[in-house]
């Protein structure tokens, strides 16, 4: 069984920093581009980062980039996002997202991924 397990959420307050981890178990994602999602109460589940297989190629939402970065490192089959500048309308529920073997790129589009943690809760207030 597949699991990608993210970790590091919380409450802090605005203008604080964060870093959420992804980690992967039951597979490797080498091959795969990785992103990060987040939804927030009585909102749709929006894009917030992706990284290609390799960490070369990254691709960010409008409203995170310069804040946030994304990266991996395949040899620990992890995916970070370190999150600066937190404002309370990065509140939500943060979700780790892998697309499928031989996937390489990156991709904004959720329904490019085929597998996804359980989500971390990260609160900013202000």
């Amino acid at each position: 069984q597949v699991l990608l397990i993210e970790s590091g959420g919380g409450l802090v307050q605005a203008g604080a920093s964060l870093r959420l981890s992804c980690t992967a178990n039951g597979r490797t994602f080498k091959t795969s581009g990785m992103g990060w999602f987040r939804q927030a109460p009585g909102k749709e589940r929006e894009f917030v980062a992706s990284v290609d297989w390799n960490g070369g190629s990254l691709l960010y939402a409008d409203s995170v980039k310069g804040r946030f970065t994304v990266s991996r490192d395949n040899a620990k089959n992890t995916v970070s996002l370190q999150m600066n500048s937190l404002k309370p309308e990065d509140t939500a529920v943060y979700y780790c997202a892998a697309r499928d073997f031989y996937e390489y790129g990156t991709s904004r589009f959720s329904r490019d991924y085929n597998y996804w943690g359980q989500g971390t809760q990260i609160t900013v207030s202000s």
